[in-house]
């Protein structure tokens, strides 16, 4: 049977989240001038409730199961070892409908795992950047080439495969671009990645993120936008937590609240990841930005109800159900 074209196209680094949860009683949370600090003993053996292994997640991973849940053929370029943590995450890929084909085995190498520090309903991870994967662009047949790329985070050492996603790009024209920007990507500066935004048809951020990448103030979400958009993407969306969300396609700007919480969030890892990818798929089924901001708190809601970034993923008809359940306040409102 022939491949289908891929609809989206997920490129960034994919790892194994193992989550260990911490006992209410053996840790605090201490707040400063630099923000906040999770503290534990010290040389000690410190007692914990459980741990849960994750595999198969990450900003672009977490997008592609999305996008497949929502109807999408998705796929995923990325790296994994040749170990059984990669053949873990190449199978669970495969069963949430992620096409593998352009994951590369590096069969020399072990696959990445991060560290979730888990404390009541916050998280704090240890990561480690995947220096010894060697990131090159695939080579793709005329079938192959997606309708979108989703572009988020590799490691700081791949500045140069940001370059060539780029140029590839230039000679795709009619490949739309969604970018959300990963730490180390973010660091790098928009100077050196100014093809990526000019190209962007969606630049997803929060709003740390955006105040980072513009150099705007971070009280002055109108500034933010003016200096986001100047970069170059036609649509921008901008996350706030607690707050909600705004978005703008260069004329309108909307901000949006988040979908009330059935019950107080378990574990809220993934939950950018689910805004984004539901927004972005909003608007590749031809949706507008306010309509957009309709679907994607609800599917941030749901994951921060599960353990992990997929397994609160909602389905159209999940989502289109709590819409039908949503509160006269939830709507997008047109800013000023």
């Amino acid at each position: 049977m022939a491949q289908k074209q891929i609809d989206v196209l997920a490129v960034g680094n994919v790892v194994t989240d193992v989550f260990i949860r911490l006992l209410d009683s053996e840790a605090t949370v201490e707040k400063g001038p630099d923000g906040s600090r999770l503290s534990m003993a010290y040389a000690a053996k410190v007692p914990f409730d459980h741990s849960e292994v994750v595999p198969a997640v990450g900003n672009a991973s977490n997008a592609a199961v999305s996008f497949a849940k929502l109807g999408f053929d998705s796929g995923l370029v990325a790296n994994v070892g040749g170990d059984a943590g990669g053949r873990e995450i190449l199978e669970t890929l495969h069963l949430a409908g992620v096409d593998t084909r352009f994951v590369h085995i590096n069969l020399d190498r072990k696959t990445q795992s991060h560290y979730v520090l888990w404390y009541k309903e916050e998280r704090t991870i240890l990561v480690r950047d995947s220096v010894d994967f060697a990131y090159h662009w695939p080579r793709f047949r005329i079938i192959d080439i997606p309708k979108w790329i989703y572009f988020s985070s590799v490691g700081k050492h791949d500045v140069e495969y940001d370059d060539q996603l780029a140029a590839w790009l230039d000679g795709h024209p009619p490949v739309k671009l969604a970018f959300q920007p990963g730490t180390f990507q973010i660091q790098t500066g928009a100077k050196r990645l100014k093809k990526l935004y000019e190209r962007a048809e969606i630049l997803a951020v929060n709003r740390e993120e955006a105040t980072t990448i513009s150099g705007g103030n971070h009280e002055n979400i109108h500034d933010l936008f003016d200096r986001l958009h100047d970069l170059g993407p036609k649509v921008v969306a901008i996350s706030d937590g607690h707050n909600g969300a705004y978005a703008s396609d260069g004329q309108n700007r909307y901000k949006m609240p988040i979908y009330p919480d059935p019950k107080p969030p378990f574990e809220r890892t993934g939950a950018g990841d689910a805004f984004t990818s539901t927004f972005v798929a909003a608007i590749m089924k031809g949706a507008t930005i306010e309509a957009a901001l309709l679907w994607a708190p609800i599917n941030a809601m749901s994951v921060v109800q599960k353990v992990g970034a997929q397994a609160g993923l909602l389905n159209v008809h999940q989502i289109d159900q709590y819409l039908r359940l949503a509160p006269s306040s939830y709507h997008p409102e047109r800013m000023q």
